[in-house]
């Protein structure tokens, strides 16, 4: 049975003591493979040398809303582009929007947001997303432009919002926040929504567990996610391990080549 941790920060600093350790760990637990993310210009190097040579690991690379003033837009969007046309990462990401924080600037983050969407766009790539009670405007943004689809990572939005984000070719991502015996929201989201629609991931180092409360996150305890998934759901657990790898990779490999 084979797991694919669709969100996991293995290139930040919290990693650097025992990186490879950690990714033998995942790979024995049966997670093989690992979309990462980058989330400030400094961190694509790292991000990229990290997946260099090992098809399992997904690169994406992006300007994350929540670090907005780690980010200087009249340099980095320019960069940004031409680092994904010389390497072309499997995804722009994390980027989105976080109303949740008031004192990141909206209007920034929107400009940020949609910069981001616009080069994803042009390039055919798929998006990782970031929302903090911001789902309809991320939606009212992504209808606006012709993407592939992509991933909403730690989704708990409504059902509607589920649809929505289907509509547009999007994976909604659960993680160990589902693992928490008083997430009912998340269960019972995790439970209504169609398999096809989601994705595991874990978010390492952060969002552990009811396991792991208080530990760095590791994407060797992915299968306790599918654990409560097979749960609360009909499905057996190598069903829905089989159905969510297969919506993650339908995702990647919906990304075209650009003109």
């Amino acid at each position: 049975m084979e797991l694919f941790d669709t969100h996991c920060h293995l290139n930040v600093a919290a990693f650097d003591p025992d990186r490879a350790t950690v990714l033998t760990a995942a790979r024995a637990a049966g997670v093989r493979r690992l979309l990462i993310p980058a989330i400030t210009r400094a961190g694509w190097d790292g991000v990229w040398e990290l997946c260099a040579g090992d098809p399992d690991l997904y690169p994406a690379i992006g300007l994350h809303p929540v670090l907005l003033e780690e980010h200087d837009p009249q340099q980095d969007l320019p960069a940004l582009e031409d680092f994904v046309r010389a390497h072309r990462p499997a995804a722009i990401g994390e980027i989105g929007l976080d109303f949740q924080l008031r004192e990141l600037d909206r209007a920034r983050q929107q400009a940020l947001f949609e910069a981001q969407l616009a080069l994803a766009e042009r390039e055919g790539l798929p998006v990782v997303v970031h929302v903090r009670k911001a789902h309809d405007a991320v939606l009212a943004t992504l209808q606006r432009y012709k993407l592939p689809g992509g991933f909403c990572h730690a989704f708990n939005g409504t059902l509607q919002h589920a649809a929505r984000y289907r509509a547009l070719g999007f994976r909604l991502g659960f993680g160990g926040m589902l693992t928490l015996p008083n997430a009912r929201h998340l269960r019972a989201l995790a439970t209504q929504l169609p398999l096809s629609d989601l994705v595991l991931e874990t978010d390492a180092p952060d969002m552990s567990g009811a396991a792991h409360r208080y530990q760095r996150n590791s994407p060797q305890w992915l299968p306790e996610v599918l654990d409560v998934l097979a749960e609360l759901r009909p499905e057996t657990r190598e069903t829905i391990a089989r159905q969510t790898t297969a919506n993650a990779l339908a995702v990647l490999a919906a990304g075209r080549t650009p003109p």
